[in-house]
C-alpha cells in the first residue's frame, strides 16, 4: 500500500505549479487619493475592465488585497471555454426559448473574445485552440450530451462531435467513461502568464494596478463613491467589484456585502504529477484536449502547456483543506481514470476559489450606484475576461448593444451571508452520493 509521504517528489510544494513560470510580481502598493474608477479585484475581470476603460480613456485604479492576479486567475486548471456551463444549462424553463438563446449567445461569445484580446495584446500564454472532451459518467449522461451537441454547436459556432464508448480511445486513453463529446470551442492557456500578460497590457495603456490593499466598505459620497482600505480612503467616480470567489475574506470582511451574498466560492484543488514520457502523454491525451467529466462532483485534467505532465483538478473537499492533505484525494481520482500512473508521484497542490452563484449564470449590473462583474461557475477564464470587458463598456456608457447577461434578476438564500462553509458539505456530500448512485445503476 502507497503512504502519504511517498506519492510526493522531492521539493513537493504548496503553491501553484503555474508559479514556476509565472508566479504574480509586487507591484504599486500605493493607495493614490482619487480615481476615475476604482476596480475592486485585480483579475482576469478587473484587468480587462481597466485595459477596455483606458483604451476609451478613462482613468482607472486596480485594487488587490493581494499581490494583482494572485487569486484564481493564476490558479485555475488554464481550460477556455466557450460558455458552455451556460449553453447546457435548462434556461428555457426560466426564462423562455427567446431570452435563453439571448443569454447562451452571450456566454458563448466569451471565447471569440479571449482569443482576440489573447492576439490583440500579444499574450505570451501557451495559447492552443485544441478543443475539449467531455466523457460521459454513466450512458444516461452520455445521451444527455448528445441531446445538446447540436445546440451549443449553433451556440459557440464551432462544431461538436459525439464519440461512443467503442471511439473513446481517440480523444482520452482510458476506459473508465462512457464514450462523451468533443466540443471544438475550447482551448488552453497558461494562467499565471495570462494574468501576468493581461496585467502588463493594462499597466501599458495606463492603468494603475495597486496590491496589498484591502477594500473593506464603499459608500456614496456626493457624485462619486468613498472606498475605506486598510491602507486609508480613496474617492473614485465610479466604482466596479470583480471579486467573484474572493468577495467576502476569512474575517466575513467584504467591500460588497450585496454582493458576496450572492457568491457561492467553493475551494478547487489542483495537483500537479512529475514528468512524464511523451509516449504515455501521446497515450492517455490523444488530441491533446482539455478534459472535464460530466460527474456533479466533476474532475477536470488535462496535459501542461509543454505536454510533459498532468494537472488535475476538482473537488477533493468541501471544506477548508490543506492541499497536501487533498492531494491524495485527489490522487485517488486521477488514478481510477489512469491506474498506470500508480507509481506516478505528484510535485505540486494547490487550492483557490471558484464562485458559483445560486442560478448558475454569469451576473453583470449595478447595485446602489456600485457595478460589479461575477458569477463564472469555474469557467472564468474566457467568462471572466468577457464579463469585466462588458461591465466596462456599460461604466463608459459605450455598451450600445445591450447585453443578456446585465441585470438579471440575482438571487440569494434567506440568512445567508456569503460563508458556504456550514451547509457546502451536506450538498457535497449528497452530490457524491447521487454521483455513486447513477454510477451503480449504469
Amino acid at each position: 500500500m502507497t503512504s502519504a509521504n511517498s506519492i510526493f517528489a522531492p521539493g513537493f510544494k504548496t503553491t501553484p505549479w503555474w508559479w514556476e513560470a509565472a508566479e504574480p510580481p509586487a507591484r504599486d502598493g500605493v493607495l493614490p487619493d482619487s480615481a476615475g474608477v476604482a476596480i475592486v479585484g485585480g483579475g482576469y475581470a478587473g484587468l480587462s475592465a481597466a485595459l477596455t476603460l483606458r483604451r476609451l480613456g478613462h482613468e482607472v485604479t486596480v485594487l488587490d488585497a493581494e499581490r494583482i492576479g494572485w487569486g484564481a486567475s493564476s490558479r485555475n486548471g488554464g481550460m477556455v471555454s466557450g460558455g458552455l456551463k451556460v449553453a447546457s444549462g435548462e434556461l428555457n424553463k426560466t426564462y423562455g426559448a427567446d431570452p435563453a438563446r439571448a443569454i447562451a449567445l452571450a456566454a458563448a461569445a466569451s471565447f471569440p473574445f479571449i482569443e482576440e484580446t489573447i492576439a490583440r495584446e500579444g499574450i505570451d500564454c501557451d495559447y492552443l485552440r485544441c478543443g475539449r472532451f467531455v466523457p460521459a459518467w454513466t450512458p444516461k449522461h452520455y445521451d444527455a450530451l448528445a441531446a445538446r451537441a447540436d445546440f451549443i454547436a449553433e451556440i459557440t459556432g464551432l462544431p461538436t462531435h459525439m464519440l461512443p464508448k467503442g471511439r473513446q480511445h481517440e480523444a482520452l486513453g482510458s476506459d473508465h467513461y462512457y464514450g462523451g463529446m468533443i466540443a471544438e470551442a475550447s482551448g488552453s492557456l497558461h494562467p499565471g502568464k495570462y494574468a501576468r500578460g493581461l496585467a502588463d497590457a493594462a499597466d501599458r495603456a495606463g492603468a494603475r494596478l495597486v496590491d496589498g490593499v484591502r477594500v473593506n466598505g464603499i459608500r456614496q459620497d456626493g457624485t462619486g463613491f468613498r472606498l475605506t482600505t486598510d491602507r486609508g480612503a480613496m474617492r473614485a467616480d465610479a466604482v466596479l467589484v470583480a471579486t467573484n470567489g474572493y468577495s467576502r475574506d476569512g474575517q466575513g470582511r467584504s467591500a460588497m456585502p450585496w454582493l458576496a451574498r450572492r457568491m457561492i466560492p467553493v475551494g478547487s484543488y489542483i495537483i500537479a504529477t512529475e514528468e512524464l514520457p511523451a509516449d504515455t502523454m501521446d497515450r492517455l491525451f490523444p488530441g491533446r484536449r482539455m478534459i472535464s467529466d460530466t460527474r456533479r462532483v466533476l474532475n477536470y485534467f488535462r496535459p501542461s502547456p509543454y505536454g510533459n505532465r498532468i494537472l488535475w483538478g476538482g473537488r477533493a473537499s468541501f471544506g477548508p483543506t490543506e492541499p497536501a492533505i487533498a492531494a491524495p484525494v485527489l490522487r485517488g481520482f486521477m488514478l481510477s481514470v489512469f491506474p498506470e500512473l500508480k507509481d506516478v508521484r505528484l510535485t505540486h497542490a494547490w487550492t483557490g476559489n471558484v464562485a458559483f452563484t445560486f442560478d448558475f449564470l454569469p451576473h453583470i449590473g449595478v447595485q446602489d450606484g456600485i457595478h460589479y462583474a461575477a458569477g463564472c461557475q469555474g469557467s472564468g477564464v474566457a467568462m471572466a475576461t468577457w464579463l469585466g470587458h462588458r461591465a466596462a463598456l456599460k461604466i463608459a456608457g459605450a455598451d450600445n448593444e445591450g447585453f443578456a447577461l446585465d441585470g438579471l434578476n440575482f438571487p440569494t438564500a434567506p440568512l445567508y451571508n456569503g460563508n458556504p462553509n456550514w451547509f457546502l458539505p451536506i450538498v457535497g456530500g449528497w452530490y457524491r452520493l447521487r454521483d455513486h448512485m447513477d454510477r451503480a445503476a449504469a
